[in-house]
Order: C-alpha cells, then sequence, then structure tokens
C-alpha cells in the first residue's frame, strides 16, 4: 500500500508539472504586464496558444534532418523527466532511486543539446546564431548550478533532491549563510537558463538580441507546441528546484491524502509568490548586451563557490 501511495505522488507531482508549467508562464507574464502599466494578457493564454497552434499544419524546412523532427520530442521528454525528479508536492517519490540531482543537470543539458542542434540543422543564419548563445550560456550556467546543488548535498549529505528537502524541511530552523549565497546564484541560474531579463526577453522580436526566440523560428504547429510548453516547464522546473533547495516547507513527507492536499495547497501559494518575484526582477532589471551575459553568469557561479566556502571552512 505504501509503494501505491509513492506512485501516486510521483504520478501527480508529474501532472502537476506538465498541467500547471503553462498556467504559471501565464502568471508571470500577467504580473510583468501590471507592474509595466500594460493590458495584461489573460492567465490562460499560453494554453490557448499551445492549442491553437496542435490544430495547425506543420510546414519543415526541405533540408531538415530527422533530427529537426525528433527534437520537439526529446525536448520536451526531457523536461518531463526531470519533473518526476523534483519533489514538488511530496518527498517520497519512487524516481529518486533512478536519478539524482547531478543526473537533473544532464537532463536540463540533453535538451538544450537537442535544440541547439535543431536550430542549425535547417542552416539558417538566425538559428546558428541562436544555437551558439544558447551553448555559451549554457556552458556557464550548468556548473553554477552543479555548484548550487553540491552545497546542498553538503548539509544533507546526499544528491538526491527529494532528501535533501526531507531532511531541510523536517530539521530544526536554522539559519544557513551558505545558502543565503546560493539563494543568490541560483536566481542568477534561473533567470540565465530560462531567457528571462536581464540574459534574454522573452518578448522580444529583435532577431539580432534574442535567443531563445531565434532557436524556435523554423518550427510550427506541434512542433512549435512542444517547444514551447517545454520551455514552460522547465521555468517551472527551475522554480520548483528553488523551492526544493531554500523553501521546502509544505512538502508532503508522507502520502496520506491530506497531506498531499495540503502540499498542493502550498505549492501554488509559493507559485504565485515565485511568478510575482521574477516578473518584479524583470520589470527592475534592464536587459544586458549579449557579451555581458557571461559577466552575469560568473558572478552566479562565484556566490554559488561563496557558498561552498562558507560551508567547508564555517560548517554554516
Amino acid at each position: 500500500m505504501t509503494a501505491l501511495f509513492d506512485w501516486l505522488a510521483q504520478i501527480l507531482g508529474i501532472l502537476a508539472a506538465v498541467l500547471a508549467a503553462p498556467l504559471f508562464l501565464g502568471w508571470v507574464n500577467q504580473c510583468r504586464a501590471w507592474l509595466q502599466n500594460k493590458s495584461a494578457p489573460s492567465i490562460l493564454q499560453p494554453y490557448r496558444g499551445i492549442r491553437k497552434l496542435f490544430h495547425k499544419d506543420a510546414v519543415i524546412a526541405a533540408n531538415a534532418s530527422q533530427l529537426f523532427r525528433l527534437a520537439p520530442y526529446m525536448v520536451f521528454g526531457a523536461m518531463v523527466t526531470a519533473a518526476a525528479i523534483i519533489p514538488s508536492v511530496a518527498t517520497r517519490l519512487p524516481f529518486t532511486q533512478a536519478a539524482d540531482a547531478i543526473a537533473l543537470v544532464g537532463l536540463f543539458a540533453t535538451a538544450r543539446v537537442f535544440v541547439s542542434l535543431a536550430a542549425m540543422d535547417v542552416g539558417t543564419a538566425f538559428g546558428t546564431l541562436g544555437a551558439r548563445r544558447e551553448m555559451m550560456i549554457g556552458f556557464l550556467a550548468e556548473p553554477a548550478l552543479l555548484m548550487i546543488i553540491f552545497v546542498a548535498s553538503l548539509i544533507s549529505a546526499t544528491t538526491a533532491l527529494p532528501r535533501i528537502s526531507e531532511l531541510l524541511a523536517t530539521q530544526s530552523l536554522a539559519l544557513y549563510p551558505s545558502l543565503a549565497f546560493t539563494a543568490v546564484a541560483f536566481t542568477m541560474v534561473l533567470l540565465a537558463e530560462n531567457a528571462r531579463i536581464p540574459i534574454d526577453n522573452p518578448a522580444t522580436h529583435l532577431e539580432l538580441t534574442m535567443i531563445h526566440e531565434a532557436l524556435l523560428l523554423e518550427y510550427s504547429a506541434r512542433h512549435l507546441a512542444l517547444m514551447e510548453w517545454a520551455a514552460a516547464l522547465k521555468l517551472f522546473n527551475y522554480v520548483c528546484i528553488g523551492f526544493a533547495l531554500f523553501v521546502p516547507w509544505g512538502l508532503a513527507t508522507s502520502q496520506a491524502p491530506l497531506a498531499l492536499a495540503l502540499s498542493s495547497l502550498f505549492l501554488g501559494a509559493k507559485l504565485v509568490l515565485a511568478g510575482a518575484g521574477i516578473a518584479l526582477i524583470e520589470t527592475v532589471s534592464a536587459k544586458l548586451r549579449v557579451f555581458r551575459a557571461p559577466e552575469f553568469l560568473a558572478t552566479a557561479f562565484l556566490f554559488a563557490v561563496l557558498g561552498l566556502l562558507v560551508r567547508l571552512l564555517l560548517g554554516t
């Protein structure tokens, strides 16, 4: 019976991520419009866009290979698999035995490689430009993310994200300066990895400045829908990683139905606050030049290293 409840919690977490990711993206866009005194789009707009794209006929370049057609499914599958590892609702997840937080970083890297190769596959100038920028961002962001995870693993003596969350949530309240430094680093990595200001502007249509949008210029219909859905799911996953590492309270440590229901409510409340926070950061920030992005991510890496040093030298 315990194993059954564990699998139910696992399925609930995956469904929550897949179904709520566009809603969370719509909430971020709505908060951003409100803060900029603009007319806010509907919070359901991402759902409508995905549904509309699924009803269109795909147009594919004549010289596109099978990789171009396969990439949207691989990217979306990688994001769904990542959602299965991240404890968004409960901590006792069967997939914890199969993969840890280091494998999670590998899933993000796999998705990045496929989307970058697909962007270069057709041979357009803007696709290649976007792929090179995406790989530059990933090359700098992934070490910072790994360093952030190492700090949390030193505190909990495990690299399994659900176990890290469970230990931090159940132990007595304590202040960890190392986690404070890594929280700053993680916020910077989250913005960079999800094409948010100050690294990229998700609303831009200027080919010479965009990164994420340049990767998707050749996609249409169901392929573009899967890519957009995967991007929303990636943002949702990153926010849930932040919850697991820095705000683990509210996660269900038992698989009782009441605990899972309360955990879902806590997740909704944290997503509302996180979406408003992301929108606020984007509103008060200016987009950096592309060549300043390495400095931004190098600063994030230094904050993560500082957190690691504080943990190793001071034990806090």
